[in-house]
């Protein structure tokens, strides 16, 4: 599929998705105890046959790249990048040969520079984990092009609500936005029942930000901080794989939220939701 094609008749619009993406490279190995991840997995294997139309493009926010603005990866062949460590030998041979979009990222560099906010353009950077690994589960073919964007390193949760506003036009050109995170993610909590509790409270506060209207929604999630239990789940200066929700947040413009996956896993709650 060629750039050209992303710029031509209008299509379905697409939603706007945040979605878990697990644990490492959790869905292609054994992990004990067996099943952990299976919900989760499939799930993501769901995805596809909720959407309108096959995507022309997919923009991915992943919560492990951060940069001084917003960067774009612009290779027409983007490599991958293991960024997990200690996981088996095979994980680190997994392919996801999704080919980029280097005009669909200029459009994407320029869009965001339009909103105000500082842009650019990745030539060499290939996708992390936080990409292909749900990718992977959710387009196995690994056919339509991806561009990657990253988080802005100040973490700043309404320029990355703005950030999302910018690419909103984008869906009504067969572009699906996803953002790739975890709605709980907090090392030291993960199988810890001293986590259970507090993840759950943070999750139904997510979930009605998220379900809330627009303009209320995105004033909660600018102020996320102040949600029950919000530096138990993501701690201070580490909230890296929620950010990721801001940008579908603003990518959804006018469109409701809502939850469509949720799973208690490793004893702390885990959700995905979906905007349009």
């Amino acid at each position: 599929m060629s750039d050209a094609t992303l710029s031509s008749a209008a299509s379905a619009l697409q939603p706007v998705l945040f979605v878990p993406h697990g644990a490492g490279p959790c869905f292609f190995m054994d992990w004990s105890p067996a099943g952990t991840w299976n919900e989760m997995a499939a799930f993501l294997r769901g995805v596809s046959a909720t959407l309108p139309a096959r995507p022309r493009a997919i923009v991915l926010v992943s919560g492990h790249w951060l940069a001084p603005g917003f960067s774009v990866t612009g290779s027409a062949r983007p490599g991958l990048i293991y960024d997990y460590s200690g996981f088996p030998a095979h994980t680190y041979q997994l392919d996801y040969p999704a080919p980029g979009a280097p005009e669909l990222a200029e459009q994407i560099a320029a869009l965001i520079e339009n909103a105000g906010l500082r842009s650019g353009i990745e030539a060499e950077r290939g996708f992390d984990h936080g990409v292909f690994i749900p990718l992977k589960v959710m387009f196995p073919e690994a056919e339509i092009p991806v561009v990657q964007l990253s988080l802005r390193q100040d973490l700043d949760p309404a320029a990355h609500i703005a950030a999302g506003a910018a690419l909103a036009a984008l869906r009504a050109q067969g572009v699906l936005i996803i953002g790739s995170g975890m709605s709980f993610h907090n090392m030291r909590g993960y199988g810890d029942a001293r986590y259970t509790a507090p993840s759950q409270a943070f999750d139904d506060w997510l979930t009605q930000a998220v379900e809330a209207a627009p303009q209320q929604r995105n004033a909660a999630l600018s102020a996320w901080s102040q949600a029950p239990f919000a530096h138990h789940c993501h701690p201070a200066g580490h909230e890296e794989h929620l950010l990721p929700l801001m940008v579908a947040a603003g990518a959804a413009g006018q469109d409701r939220g809502r939850k469509v996956y949720s799973q208690q896993v490793m004893k702390t709650q885990l959700s995905a939701f979906r905007f349009g």
